[in-house]
């Protein structure tokens, strides 16, 4: 009974009052956490996905507005999930980490080759993972079919939603040239094919008339050095003629010189001949060399003229960074690379003015929803502060050169992004654009393995042979969490590690 006296009691009516609090804050947690839901309307094809790591949450949207909301949980302090733009660049369906003990990631959906990805995942009700995007099991499966290599996957510090926006500086599509390109790919596929062929026919044809010169121009030169050797030994002969002291010897040397003088006659017309003979055979295998050249000139150059007018039946996306005072353009080619993912093209790449180019602009992701009778409708998310979008826009002058080959043929699902950041060091040539927030916490992200110089796809990419790279550096990149000015970085970019 002593055992039982009050303050036993006191002790009990505390752990009673404290789990009632505990469980009263776990009912509140669980009313106020964010739960799946579906727009009640059918849903069209997700053209971008917004994750808010403050509500933890992830909401995706079409061309009329949200369609899917789930909880996430992303990554915990020191390896936190990066804010930034990013777009879906390998899916699978059931993926395993290497990097994680083998760890499971079903309906994996990748947002950079270091290893931040959206997928399947325990969900406890706060940031838990080491750097990936967890969804509900479900959800994830659900989504899984419906997204697309290139989709637009934003994270974002805080809430942002995707706002109706209009702007001069928004591309503005021509009826005539989007009538037009399709027709226009193809005619120049075509004639990029039979350049293609008849530079292949000209190379072989100059191979043969080289190798059937070349043994001609080894008989030439072998006259020509019989002939040299001729001409020494019928000197020779004028010298000995010249120093006989005897008639004996005058007759021998002037035999000698006969001899001489009969066979550097004889070897000279030999030469003449096969000269006279050799030279329209040579006249013509130098012609059939130009020829050749002038058609693998004309072969680069329709294959140039089809990639960009293929390239011109895609979504184009844009960046422009203020860090590096650069405009860059990226449009999938959707040519699978053989270690996964797929080829995306980058073969523009200019100068940009930018009005006060000290002064913070943001980070602001413009993006073609949908046509209208305007010519497309665009939304605008910030997810950094500095300027608002429009001011943003109105401090940016793109090169017209770069708005005529981009402007044109604008199409739905088309994006500008425009930020104080430069690209990271995880955009490559099987990545659309990747911008982390320097402001933000990055966990891991900025501790992965670094890598070797990749390969990036060329101006020729739509070449015959599927694969047009060259080895080259990335541009002015984020090496790690420090704010950066323009142009004052460089880094190569990341392949795949894990």
């Amino acid at each position: 009974m002593w055992r039982w006296g009050p303050p036993a009691f006191v002790a009990l009516a505390a752990m009673a009052a404290l789990t009632a609090l505990t469980a009263d804050a776990a009912a509140r947690q669980a009313r106020s956490a964010p739960t799946e839901t579906t727009a009640p309307r059918e849903a069209g094809e997700p053209i971008m996905a917004i994750v808010s790591i403050k509500t933890q949450q992830v909401t995706f949207y079409d061309s009329e507005g949200w369609i899917l909301r789930a909880p996430v949980s992303t990554g915990t302090t020191g390896r936190d999930t990066p804010a930034g733009v990013f777009a879906v660049i390998e899916k699978d369906k059931d993926h395993h980490s290497t990097l994680y003990d083998d760890a499971w990631m079903p309906n994996m959906q990748r947002i950079t080759w270091n290893g931040i990805a959206l997928h399947g995942g325990p969900l406890p009700g706060y940031a838990a993972s080491h750097g990936c995007v967890r969804m509900p099991y479900e959800f994830a499966e659900d989504l899984f079919d419906k997204t697309w290599i290139g989709m637009r996957v934003i994270i974002s510090p805080n809430d942002a939603t995707p706002v109706q926006f209009s702007h001069p500086a928004l591309f503005v599509p021509k009826a005539e040239a989007l009538a037009a390109a399709p027709a226009r790919a193809e005619t120049l596929a075509r004639e990029a094919a039979e350049a293609a062929e008849t530079a292949d026919e000209a190379k072989k044809a100059a191979a043969t008339t080289a190798r059937e010169t070349a043994s001609l121009t080894a008989s030439l030169r072998k006259l020509e050095s019989l002939k040299t050797r001729a001409d020494a030994e019928l000197a020779f002969a004028d010298k000995a003629l010249a120093a006989a002291k005897t008639d004996q010897a005058r007759a021998r040397a002037e035999a000698q010189k006969q001899k001489a003088t009969s066979k550097a006659t004889e070897l000279g017309a030999q030469l003449d001949a096969a000269k006279a003979d050799a030279k329209s055979k040579l006249d013509a295998a130098a012609a059939a060399k130009d020829a050749a050249k002038a058609i693998q000139t004309r072969k680069a150059d329709t294959a140039k003229a089809a990639s960009e007018a293929k390239l011109a039946l895609e979504p184009v996306s844009v960046y422009i960074s203020r860090a590096t005072q650069k405009i860059y353009v990226r449009r999938n080619t959707h040519k699978p690379w053989p270690d996964g993912g797929e080829v995306f093209d980058a073969t523009i790449e200019a100068p940009v003015t930018i009005r006060d180019p000290d002064r913070r602009i943001g980070t602001h992701v413009f993006t073609a929803m949908a046509r209208s009778e305007a010519g497309l409708r665009w939304t605008a998310v910030t997810i950094d502060n500095g300027d608002d979008a429009k001011d943003a826009l109105d401090r940016i002058s793109i090169p017209q050169d770069v708005l005529d080959r981009i402007a044109p043929t604008a199409l739905p699902r088309s994006s500008i992004i425009v930020s104080d950041e430069p690209l990271s060091r995880e955009t490559n040539y099987r990545t659309e654009f990747v911008a982390v927030l320097n402001n933000q916490p990055q966990g891991g992200f900025v501790t992965r393995r670094p890598t070797v110089d990749v390969p990036v796809a060329s101006a020729n990419y739509w070449g015959n042979n599927g694969f047009g790279f060259f080895f080259q550096p990335n541009w002015n990149s984020q090496p790690g969490n420090i704010r950066p000015r323009a142009g004052q970085y460089y880094q190569r970019i990341q392949q795949r590690w894990w």
